[in-house]
């Protein structure tokens, strides 16, 4: 019988997310599992919207361009991948933390996602949502994280 049958994958379309996916891909086809990719886009402070309203009109209209940006970023995301275990793309607003953590709580077993490894003072303030998600999932959670590339002068050097 196979330990995990619904995966969610949060993404923020980087790098490490797509590594995060294929991480989760392996995972699903060895257990028969399903993936379920979420990305939760941040809606700006109430001060950052009016700059923006400033430019492009009301508050509901800029928040519905970020809503359809992040939608069309998750299409494209999700055609890259190809991966036939993905069944479901979501795109919300809000949290990231809090929405990630709400859906875990929906009966999934293993949540796998991707993390920047931010580090010194940012890290102490903010901490990561991989991290926050780790402390407060229902569940097993798997994070990944991509080696530093060398600096292209280091690489000469060699």
């Amino acid at each position: 019988m196979s330990k995990y049958k619904r995966i969610l994958v949060p993404v923020d379309f980087s790098n490490c997310s797509r590594a995060a996916l294929d991480l989760a891909a392996l995972i699903a086809e060895a257990n028969e599992a399903t993936i379920e990719v979420l990305h939760v886009w941040a809606q700006p402070p109430l001060k950052d919207a009016r700059v923006a309203v400033h430019h492009a009109g009301d508050v509901s209209g800029t928040l519905h361009q970020l809503g359809v940006a992040a939608e069309k970023e998750m299409a494209a995301f999700l055609e890259c991948a190809e991966h036939a275990r993905v069944s479901v793309g979501r795109v919300e607003s809000g949290d990231p933390t809090r929405r990630i953590l709400a859906l875990a709580a929906e009966g999934y077993d293993l949540i796998v996602l991707g993390t920047h490894g931010r580090t010194g003072l940012s890290h102490l303030l903010l901490g990561s949502v991989a991290e926050k998600v780790s402390r407060g999932a229902p569940c097993p959670v798997v994070t990944v994280r991509l080696a530093r590339e060398e600096p292209a002068a280091a690489r000469k050097a060699q």
